[in-house]
């Protein structure tokens, strides 16, 4: 995998994934043109030939980058530096775009420069993907309003309306 990982530096320091970083800067500040892309990039995570492929785990932590990208682009979590975002989004652009190093279209070896910069993503910004899943954990085991009727040990929910 750390020739994965060392292919993905390459790629990250390619003019053609400049471009990719100077777009993602650009996007920040438009969060439902990034919730658009999201929803392509998960798609495309998500088709056939990427469930069959030896590299599912990475195909896992692309999806989680999906998510963390979506919450910061909602507001929900910026928990995370800029230089990290932008760079996320940069790796889902270039995972998206049919014109890259590699094209897509090529079996195999065409999802191979893809994963690649995910990889090298996942290997520098590991720690900020660690962060950002545990607080999904967190938030995805609050109790819900209806949890807590039932539990003495949550405080009571006023309902509103009722008399």
């Amino acid at each position: 995998m750390s020739s994965l990982t060392q292919r993905g530096l390459k790629i990250s320091k390619n003019a053609i994934f400049n471009l990719f970083i100077n777009r993602a800067t650009k996007l920040l500040g438009r969060p439902f043109k990034i919730i658009t892309i999201l929803n392509e990039m998960a798609d495309k995570l998500a088709s056939e030939e990427s469930k069959d492929n030896k590299f599912k785990q990475l195909f896992d932590v692309a999806l989680t980058l999906v998510r963390l990208v979506r919450n910061y682009a909602t507001g929900e979590y910026r928990d995370i530096n800029n230089s990290t975002i932008i760079s996320g989004l940069a790796v889902l652009l270039y995972v998206l775009s049919p014109v890259d190093l590699i094209p897509d279209f090529i079996p195999v070896v065409g999802f191979l420069d893809d994963l690649s910069l995910v990889s090298w993503f996942v290997g520098k910004f590991q720690g900020e993907i660690v962060r950002f899943s545990e607080w999904e954990q967190r938030i995805n085991q609050l109790p819900t309003p209806s949890m807590a009727a039932g539990d003495p040990t949550l405080p009571a929910v006023a309902e509103i309306g009722h008399s």
